[in-house]
Formats: structure tokens, C-alpha cells, sequence
């Protein structure tokens, strides 16, 4: 299982990089985690649209989910041009049906996701846990049987991250506040918050994601290795995981 990390800022891109975006690989299958904005045009320094077998999206925020529409657009002329009609599923949930109608497209179809059951695309098995964010939003377990990765979306801190994370090989956390802020009124979490889940779950790794645009990031790392002794890394564009 390999992760590629194509965009990892909250809230919106800094210059010539990209909101929430992953790239998860086995077997020559591919899953992209969310579509935020400024990804597409990333996306293709590393990938083909026309190689995407599955899309699925955490919640219907901008910044998990703008490039999505041009995704669609690109997805479309490049099957013209390669004369291809093979439509790409995108996985979203349905508790608001307006956003999730918009996944469907000429040559994308939308799929809801039921959270309380596990998903299975491809080689991966996907579990689902609603996060504490000011929308419906739902974190990701996900694992092709060997490995697994955690995706917390957009979250303030909840136990149940804990147990939810147990002993996996890699969280990508939500982080978007510095120690000592209150991350919960904006359904986020600090790096101490992010570090702390890290530690009681048994993580052997630790990526700080949803960065915020103020501060040093380098901030994140100190304060959460305060808390948590395991690998941790900063988010940032083609950080590979495997």
C-alpha cells in the first residue's frame, strides 16, 4: 500500500500547492482521498485522471472537494480523446443530497457510503468514524489486509479517535491549531490533540495535515513530539508513505 500526498493545506492553498489530496496505491489500483482545491493541477505532475479507478470524499467542504468539478471536466475530454467510456465511481455519503448529486457526471457516478458499514473498493476495506466538525464529515480506517491508514478528515479531538486508531501503521491527523488554541470551536484539532491520539492508539507514525496559514509549522512538530515519541512528519506535497 503506498500513499502519495498531493495536497495537505486547511481552509484553502497557499500559492502553486493544493487543499486535501491523497493518492493511495496497490496492486495497480488507485483510491483518491478527497480532491481539494489546486489539486487536479498537482494531481498530473504525478498521476493520469484517466488512471483513477475510485474517488471518495470525507465531506462536501471546499477544500476537501472544489477541484472535483474540473477533475470531472478532465476525466471527460481526456476519455474523448482516448476514446474511452469507462466511468469513475466517487464515494460520498448522502446526508446532503445536493452535493452528493453533484459527483455524478458524464463519465463520473456517485456512490453513497453507508458509515456504519465497511466498505470495500478495490483491494481496500474501509471503516468509517463521524468527526466533530461543523459539517457531516467521516474519518477513514483503511487497510488492504496488511497495513493500515488512518485519514482523520476534518475534526476536533474525540476518544473515539483512540480506539479507532489502534495500532495503525500511519495517522494522518488534523492539525490545524497550534498547542493551547481552541481548535474545538472550529471542528480541528491542535498538534498536542493530534499527538496525544497518536499515542494512546499505539501509532508507528504520525503525519501532521491541514496545516494552518499562520505560524511555523515546525511549531507542530515540537509540540507534538512533547507528547508522542514515535515518527512524526509534516505534510507536505509528494510525501510518500509505503
Amino acid at each position: 500500500m503506498k500513499l502519495t500526498t498531493i495536497g495537505y493545506w486547511g481552509g484553502y492553498p497557499a500559492e502553486s500547492e493544493a487543499s486535501s489530496a491523497y493518492i493511495l496505491e496497490k496492486d495497480g489500483f488507485m483510491l483518491v482521498l478527497d480532491f481539494g482545491s489546486g489539486a487536479l493541477s498537482l494531481f498530473q505532475k504525478y498521476r493520469n485522471v484517466l488512471d483513477i479507478d475510485a474517488i471518495i470524499v470525507s465531506h462536501y467542504h471546499a477544500d476537501h472537494i472544489a477541484d472535483i468539478g474540473v477533475l470531472q471536466h478532465a476525466i471527460l475530454v481526456q476519455s474523448l480523446l482516448n476514446e474511452t467510456d469507462r466511468k469513475i465511481p466517487i464515494y460520498g455519503h448522502a446526508e446532503n443530497s445536493i452535493e452528493f448529486e453533484k459527483l455524478n457526471h458524464d463519465y463520473t457516478k456517485a456512490i453513497e457510503y453507508r458509515p456504519e458499514d465497511v466498505l470495500n473498493i478495490g483491494p481496500f476495506f474501509i471503516r468509517f468514524l463521524r468527526t466533530a466538525h461543523s459539517v457531516p464529515c467521516f474519518g477513514m480506517r483503511i487497510t488492504d489486509g496488511k497495513k493500515t491508514l488512518v485519514y482523520t478528515a476534518d475534526s476536533a479531538y474525540r476518544d473515539e479517535w483512540i480506539p479507532f486508531c489502534l495500532d495503525a501503521d500511519v495517522l494522518i491527523s488534523d492539525c490545524n491549531f497550534y498547542a493551547g488554541q481552541d481548535a474545538k470551536k472550529a471542528g480541528h484539532m491542535t498538534s498536542v490533540e493530534a499527538a496525544t491520539i497518536a499515542k494512546k492508539a499505539n501509532i508507528k507514525q504520525l503525519v501532521l495535515s491541514h496545516l494552518p496559514h499562520f505560524g511555523e509549522h515546525e511549531r507542530l512538530m515540537k509540540e507534538a513530539s512533547e507528547i508522542y515519541d514515535g515518527k512524526i512528519t509534516l505534510a507536505y506535497e509528494g510525501l510518500e508513505w509505503e
